[in-house]
């Protein structure tokens, strides 16, 4: 996490001039959707030298058409959940069509089973599809079928340049980081536990966990063998997965504490991550034993 936007709802708050002067809020805060703070932010990574290809995000960020806008600006490609009633433009522009209707459209033969990344149980398998819409080859319709249920996900994409589809695939599936982070935040640094009703409190603990968050982030990183990452290749039993924020956490907190001594707390903590090793290669062998097109 690298910047933070505190919403304002427009009527609760922005608009009630008692309760922002009790709350400190400064005079400049206007009302904006948490699209548009999405936005500034991304901009103001840009602007601070952070480089990045693309953006991802769920519906409530994909059906923003003012955020798309802004990150084509900025030439930053994207990959954008929307709804299934989303309406889009296929035969080169020429049809509006709903996304669900796109994909009720597409033969079998168009639909690909590649993995959005690697889980906790496996490689994450599903079903994609792509169709071309508005003018250009740089815009998609993303397609996503759960092999299992059949339930599809939508995604509008944009990209600076032509890429393939296991590029836009990928992109969908870090989607998933950005939840792990969350989780990690709140659960490990407190991000959400506060009870703050003023402006300059709220921006203090946000900042103060984010900090929190990053040093675990870089201890994890420190701590990591340098062997090549193969995140596909599954640890043997014997193995100790590698070490990550909940754990460094958790032998950040007991080393201050008398319950143990060094030795035990690291004994506790290579023999709970070397059964976490042989439950990952368990989980691996069995979902990789399955044929990819079954």
């Amino acid at each position: 996490m690298i910047d933070r936007r505190l919403y304002l709802p427009e009527h609760t708050w922005c608009q009630n001039a008692e309760r922002r002067r009790k709350a400190g809020v400064p005079d400049d805060i206007v009302f904006a959707t948490k699209p548009r703070l999405a936005l500034q932010m991304i901009v103001a990574a840009l602007d601070a030298g952070v480089s990045t290809s693309w953006v991802t995000d769920d519906e409530a960020y994909g059906q923003d058409p003012g955020l798309r806008a802004g990150l084509e600006a900025r030439e930053v490609g994207y990959v954008l959940a929307v709804s299934c009633a989303t309406k889009v433009r296929i035969n080169q522009g020429r049809t509006a069509i709903r996304a669900d209707g796109a994909a009720d459209r597409l033969p079998a033969s168009v639909w690909h089973r590649q993995s959005a990344g690697p889980g906790a149980k496996g490689p994450r398998y599903y079903d994609w599809a792509w169709v071309h819409i508005g003018t250009g080859d740089h815009r998609h319709l993303l397609i996503r079928r759960n092999p299992t249920t059949n339930e599809l996900a939508f995604y509008l994409c944009w990209s600076p340049q032509i890429v393939p589809l296991s590029e836009l695939v990928r992109v969908a599936g870090t989607r998933w980081c950005i939840e792990e982070c969350f989780q990690a935040a709140k659960g490990q640094v407190g991000l959400d536990h506060y009870q703050v009703r003023n402006w300059t409190a709220w921006h203090r603990h946000v900042t103060l966990a984010m900090l929190a968050l990053a040093f675990l982030a870089i201890a994890v990183q420190d701590a990591r063998p340098t062997r090549p990452a193969d995140p596909n290749r599954p640890a043997r039993s014997r193995e100790l997965v590698d070490l990550t924020v909940p754990e460094i956490r958790r032998l950040i907190g007991t080393l201050f504490s008398p319950v143990m001594s060094l030795r035990a707390l690291l004994h506790w903590s290579n023999w709970r991550r070397s059964h976490q090793a042989s439950a990952r290669r368990s989980h691996y062998r069995r979902r990789l034993s399955v044929p990819a097109g079954t």
